[in-house]
């Protein structure tokens, strides 16, 4: 079982980051041209979303199926135990969690700016928090 979701969560990383990333490229085009918030740009932020707490859900029962995840936990002095069983699974819940924030501010905002302008920063700082701890060298 946990190879198989291994597997899954390594490739759904791939379609979780691509939708992450098309969001917040179409939040920043949209704030940079001054365009006007429509449905097709709160889908696009809505499948970001989608496409990460899908990668959260996965990962959740890979943390506790995984011998690099809770039973490795405490394991401080290597560093690949670390990342895999405490900087991994805790910066990525942040990540996710500010994009979940930026997702629910969005709704509250009246002006296509402030939407756009709202998604650029959670998202994106949810993207980059995610980006910094990845482990690249299981990953690729």
């Amino acid at each position: 079982m946990y190879d198989i979701v291994k597997e899954f969560h390594s490739g759904w990383a791939y379609i979780a980051l691509f939708l992450l990333i098309v969001a917040v490229a179409n939040a920043a085009a949209g704030l940079f041209s001054k365009k006007e918030f429509t449905p097709r740009d709160r889908k696009i932020a809505l499948f970001g979303l989608i496409g990460v707490h899908t990668q959260l859900l996965i990962g959740l029962i890979l943390y506790f199926v995984s011998p690099f995840g809770f039973a490795s936990l405490g394991q401080m002095s290597d560093e690949m135990l670390r990342l895999t069983s405490l900087e991994h699974p805790l910066i990525n819940i942040v990540g996710i969690a500010l994009i979940t924030i930026g997702w629910s501010k969005h709704k509250k905002l009246i002006t296509s700016e402030s939407k756009f302008k709202t998604f650029s920063i959670f998202y994106g700082v949810g993207l980059l928090l995610i980006l910094s701890r990845i482990p690249w060298n299981l990953w690729l």
